[in-house]
């Protein structure tokens, strides 16, 4: 269930101030959007620490937050710094492609709603169980879909 559906009497404001106090006692908080087909996660509060807010899309909630925390810890830790078109492999599990999210106020909505309209954010877009991104022929994960919420960069040669 939804924090708003469960709080049907307390506003956008109320929940934002529920995520500020994650923030701050957490440094970040994922926020998860329940959607059969096409679910998605973003981080709201890496843009407190001048880092891009990250996403992913097509995968569950646990999955989610586990990629968008140790990805975000990575980047607060100085250990990762990403840029578009930069692959990450996190052991045999996932390969990832970062994605600059071309209209990120349109997708995160909460990090927009207490950081304003000029929030970044990257994608982590992921490669399936054989190695094809959604952009290649023949991806596949089942029922799921992965959409690309922004234009691919040329990859360094």
């Amino acid at each position: 269930m939804c924090w708003q559906c469960d709080n049907p009497e307390k506003t956008t404001d109320d929940y934002l101030d529920v995520l500020r106090e994650t923030i701050r006692e957490h440094g970040w908080a994922v926020q998860f959007v329940e959607e059969e087909r096409r679910p998605f996660a973003y981080t709201v509060g890496l843009h407190d620490r001048g880092l891009p807010e990250l996403l992913v899309t097509g995968l569950q909630a646990q999955m989610s937050a586990k990629l968008l925390n140790l990805t975000g810890r990575h980047m607060v830790d100085g250990s990762m710094v990403l840029h578009p078109a930069e692959r990450i492999a996190y052991g045999n599990r996932f390969l990832l492609e970062v994605v600059e999210v071309e209209h990120p106020i349109v997708h995160l909505k909460f990090a927009a709603g207490i950081y304003g309209p000029k929030i970044r954010a990257y994608q982590l877009v992921w490669a399936d169980d054989v190695g094809r991104w959604p952009w290649d022929r023949g991806w596949g994960h089942g029922r799921r879909r992965q959409p690309v919420l922004g234009i691919r960069s040329r990859r360094a040669a």
